[in-house]
């Protein structure tokens, strides 16, 4: 058979490539608006890091897993119901959602939607996702190795996020405390 080093865990890495291909296009017109709006970046040196951790893992599906792997079919659902969630944070954050850390002063910082219920679910989403998918073929090292991977590197882009974010986070709270105080 011509093709049987494909087999579903190598559509489901060609198709998060694909997913996240077109979430590239959209992110970069984000960021290249942020960005003439006078929209700063923070962490520009370690967003290398990230793509190409986030690559590792889609690599890592495509030639880790065996063609003929075991579906695990609740938790390949549950990995699909997370798409859902995916773009709840896409949507919520609208023509502010990057892959980078752009920071623009006049900028709102979000608490609607996901984020009503937690800081940063974009990052829990993707944790999520690092360790569901290959789990649903039957990949469970893999799914521990690039979730600790992933663990790591999103730990410290978080805390660059809040870094960059704090001054403005500060402003609003100091807003709602005085809001709450009048009322």
């Amino acid at each position: 058979m011509p093709f049987s080093f494909i087999g579903p865990a190598q559509l489901a890495a060609l198709l998060i490539l694909v997913q996240r291909g077109f979430e590239e296009l959209y992110a970069g017109r984000n960021t290249r608006r942020l960005l003439a709006e006078g929209a700063q970046e923070a962490g520009r040196d370690y967003y290398p890091v990230v793509a190409a951790a986030h690559l590792g893992w889609i690599a890592a599906l495509f030639f880790l897993i065996a063609p003929d792997a075991p579906i695990h079919w609740m938790i390949l659902g549950v990995f699909l119901a997370l798409q859902v969630c995916r773009y709840w944070v896409i949507a919520t954050l609208g023509p502010y959602w990057t892959h980078r850390i752009i920071t623009l002063d006049a900028a709102p910082i979000v608490r609607k939607g996901p984020y009503r219920f937690i800081r940063h679910p974009n990052y829990a989403v993707t944790i999520a996702e690092t360790a569901l998918l290959p789990a649903a073929f039957g990949a469970w090292a893999l799914a521990a190795i690039m979730t600790a991977i992933w663990m790591a590197v999103i730990v410290y882009k978080i805390k660059l996020e809040d870094a960059a974010l704090a001054e403005r986070r500060a402003q609003m709270e100091t807003a709602d405390s005085e809001a709450q105080s009048i009322s």
